[in-house]
Order: C-alpha cells, then structure tokens, then sequence
C-alpha cells in the first residue's frame, strides 16, 4: 500500500549516497510517497546497482552478482509490482528444485525437507550418506536436547553445534550458511541473521518440532491455495533452501535497477561522483564532492547513506566520532564470482537440481556452486549451459591474491573433479566483488542499535543498506523504504519555522 503524501509538505532537497538497489530504491520511495522532494543520487563509481551488475554476451545472460531474490520477505516483490515488472518475474524450474552438497569429492543430495537447519522429514535426513551413523544418532536426539536459557547473542557454529551436533553443522550447516553470507559461522550471530530458528528453539524447545509444525502450516496454507499440482510437489521436495520460494527478473537483476534509474529521472543521478565529506549545518546538511576534477561543496536538507557501512563512517567522522567507530567496526568480506559456460555435452553431472555447496571440511578452494541456465531460462543459448561458482569470502580471502587467470584456473579444475566437466569453457569471466558482504559477527544487532540511536539525534539523517538488518536484496529494499519515510515523516510543515524536524505530518501514513 503505498503512503499518501503530506499535502502540506515543502518542497525539500535530499541527497542519497550510494547508487547500489538500497539507494535506487530510496530515492524512488522518497518521489513516491513526496513527488514535490527534488532527490539528487550520488554514485561514487560510473554505473549503477552496487553488487547488482547483469550483463549480455554471446547469447549468454549473466548476473555477476544476485541473481534472484526470495519472495517469502515481500519487500523486492512488492517494489517489482510498483514498477511494473510483476510479468517478468520468473519463479524456478520446477522440475529441479533442489541442492547438493560435497561429500568425499561427490555432489550428494541434500536431504529432502532440510531447510538450512531445520529438518521437517525425518526420514530422509536418516537415509542420507551425508552424514555419519553417530551424526544421525546425535541428530536424531534434537528434541531432548534442553533449550538455552542465556537470552544472550550465539554464533552460528554454537548453536547448531549445540541443537544438532558437530558433524550435522560441518557437513550440511556451515556449507549452506557460508553459501549466504561468505561468512565466518563461528563468528556470525544467530540472532542477527537467522532470528526465526533461535524463535524456533525458545518457542518449541526444538528445532526438529519448530520445522514440522511450520511445514505443517505451509502445507495447509498451500491447500487451501489450490496450487498447481506439479508445482506444489516439487515444493515440497525442495531441499537445502526453499527454491520454490526464489524469483527472478527475466532479463536478470539489471531489470530492476534500470527500470528504478527511470523512475527517479537519470536527471537527478550523478554517476562518477564520489562524495567525500559530510557535515551538518543549520537547517540542513553540506556535501564536499567531486565533480569533473573540480571540488564542489552542497547544501541539502537531508541525507540518506546508502552506501557500505565503512564508507559511511568516513563520511560522518567530522560530526560523530563515536558513531563512526562504531560504522567501521562492521566489518566486510571479499569473494569472487566466476561465471563458465560450457557444451551440456562436456558436462557429465545430470545437473538435476540449481547447485551446490562446498563444506570447508573438504578442503576445496571454492564455496558453492549455480547451475544458472537450470534455475531460469534464457541465461544460455541451446547446448549450453552457464554455470557460476563463488570463490573467497571470510575463510578462504586469501584466494582473492590470485589474478583473474589463476582463479579463473582453479575454478576449473574443481568443476572438472566435481561434475566431470571436460573440454575449454565457451565462456569465462570473473567479477570481484571487495568488501561486498557485510559479516554480522556475535553482538552485531547490539552495535546496530546503537547506531541507530546516535543516527536518530542528528535530524535530516538516515542509514540503509545491508550493513544493518538484513543482506538480501528484499531486506536493502526495506531498508531503504524506512530511511526515505524517516526523512519525510521529519519534514516541516509549511508554515513552520523549520526549527522542529517532527513537526511534519507523517508521510508514510
């Protein structure tokens, strides 16, 4: 539903830093709910999207970063109907829905209904060659398992350990995890990235229980959907994340970053103009940026920084110091996408299912593998088949020292091992992607909040990103729709003396 503007709000002058999707999409909500606000977008770089980057070549479409996003969060999907592209939202092919995992050198499915580390079948998490006899053991007494009373933050590493057992986390877990975040799960926070299964486990006082009952509630809601049946079945046989959930733009991720780039006017987006200082100032903000070689300094009457959270740190280290400490304390991994196109006939794997994950257990020097012409179509010509494998992240960054080549090399090498995968690539190409994913370590939603609240006590200010609350791309957008409504909800009135940043009706309403 979208807000209708406060009649009697000025017109006003806001900056957006950052022209990834969490800026796009910040600017297009601010002339959304205020057409009367002139929005001025500064990208540091010569291109729009941030880690969105979709890109055409001999026949090939090819997401050099996200590819798709998950509809289960409706905030992408929703800003995809606002901008018209509801019809060009692909869901995945049926018939595949499903992941493997490397085990001794082998893709091993897995197990139908184990969704990230909740298993809502039992059966087929006992019947897997994944794990160990003592594992399945281990796993299987999840429901005894005593639920934790210390309300406190929790890695990853600890609480699975804790719920499932080690081999459970080392063999199915930490792979699907580190897939998602490039992260480090001995460090990453529960609470930060994956709430609903700590939820889980103060709700039920199980995991296993918690699954069930919530596979339950989706069957009954599913039924009385009526969907179709070919389409119903292979969501229920969906295994490692919920694929039948995950849509794609048809002509790729681009599509809604060009369609946003319209909406705002590319007349109010200023490319190869990296901002350098911020500073307050009465009634309003001053922006020193870089335009054409020349130093240029601006005023605005509000500011949303859409950008990394290190890079907004810069920017605010001459108002608050305290909150830039605590911006640069969020710290970022590298990884690299390496996108291969290759005969179906070089490929011996059936490629049955949309990819596969890499436990750090195996030693391999890649985290996961896509099959992306399997996922959506129209990413390959016919006989092709476009495959896109992730390479780095927080345990394996010093892979990132390697050139283009070497990567490009060793990334062959390992899909020859694991799908026998012959002959020269049609197609190769590698995008680095530095200092790309934010790492919620242990505490980060504490730090978050203080962020916040230092942010809130300077009027005509506002945060959003991934930085914070959420990495994918439906949670950049929320994030991005809340900065926008904070800053028009803290507009004056006409009449006012501007004097008071909440004297203004709220524009979100």
């Amino acid at each position: 539903m979208n807000p209708t503007p406060a009649p009697n709000t000025p017109a006003r002058h806001v900056a957006v830093i950052g022209g990834g999707v969490t800026g796009l999409a910040a600017a297009y909500r601010l002339r959304e709910c205020s057409p009367q606000t002139q929005v001025t977008l500064f990208e540091r770089s010569d291109r729009l999207g941030g880690a969105i980057l979709t890109c055409r070549r001999d026949g090939f479409l090819i997401d050099r970063g996200p590819d798709n996003f998950i509809t289960q969060l409706p905030y992408a999907t929703d800003l995809c109907r606002r901008l018209g592209l509801a019809d060009d939202l692909l869901p995945t092919d049926a018939g595949h829905r499903k992941a493997f995992v490397v085990r001794k050198g082998r893709l091993l499915e897995i197990p139908e209904g184990f969704v990230l580390m909740a298993p809502s079948r039992v059966w087929p998490v006992l019947a897997t060659p994944i794990l160990s006899f003592r594992a399945k053991l281990r796993l299987a007494c999840e429901p005894l398992i005593p639920r934790r009373r210390d309300e406190s933050d929790e890695s990853f590493a600890d609480f699975v350990s804790r719920r499932l057992g080690r081999e459970t986390y080392d063999r199915l877990v930490q792979p699907l995890i580190s897939s998602i975040y490039t992260a480090d799960a001995t460090t990453l926070s529960v609470e930060a990235t994956m709430p609903q299964f700590a939820a889980m486990e103060r709700k039920h006082g199980s995991l296993v229980f918690g699954a069930r009952k919530m596979a339950a509630a989706r069957k009954a809601a599913a039924a009385s959907q009526a969907p179709q049946s070919g389409d119903g079945a292979a969501a229920r046989q969906a295994s490692g994340a919920r694929y039948s959930m995950f849509v794609a733009p048809r002509d790729g991720m681009g599509m809604v970053v060009e369609e946003l780039a319209g909406r705002i006017g590319r007349e109010n987006i200023r490319t190869g103009t990296p901002v350098t200082r911020l500073r307050k100032s009465s009634g309003g903000w001053l922006l020193t940026l870089v335009a054409g070689g020349e130093e240029d300094t601006q005023r605005f009457d509000a500011v949303i920084l859409a950008c990394p959270a290190f890079a907004a740190a810069d920017l605010l280290r001459d108002t608050d110091a305290d909150l830039a400490d605590r911006l640069g304390a969020i710290e970022y991994a590298s990884s690299a996408v390496v996108s291969l196109a290759y005969r179906r006939e070089d490929i011996a794997h059936p490629l049955d299912g949309f990819g596969f994950v890499v436990p750090i257990t195996e030693g391999r020097n890649i985290l996961a593998g896509s099959f992306s012409s399997v996922k959506y179509p129209g990413r390959a010509p016919g006989g092709q088949t476009l495959l896109r494998v992730f390479v780095g992240g927080a345990l394996q960054g010093h892979l990132l020292d390697r050139d283009d080549d070497a990567l490009i090399e060793l990334t062959r090498g390992e899909l020859s091992e694991l799908l026998g995968v012959s002959g020269e690539p049609t197609l190769a190409e590698i995008t680095r992607w530095n200092r790309s994913m934010p790492q919620y370590h242990v505490g980060h939603l504490d730090r978050v909040a203080e962020i916040e609240k230092r942010v809130a006590a300077l009027p005509g200010l506002a945060l959003a990103g991934a930085g914070y609350r959420g990495v994918g791309v439906p949670q950049c957008v929320r994030s991005a729709q809340q900065a926008a409504e904070t800053i028009l909800a803290a507009a004056p009135r006409r009449g006012d003396d501007g004097t008071n940043p909440r004297g203004a009706e709220n524009a979100a309403r």
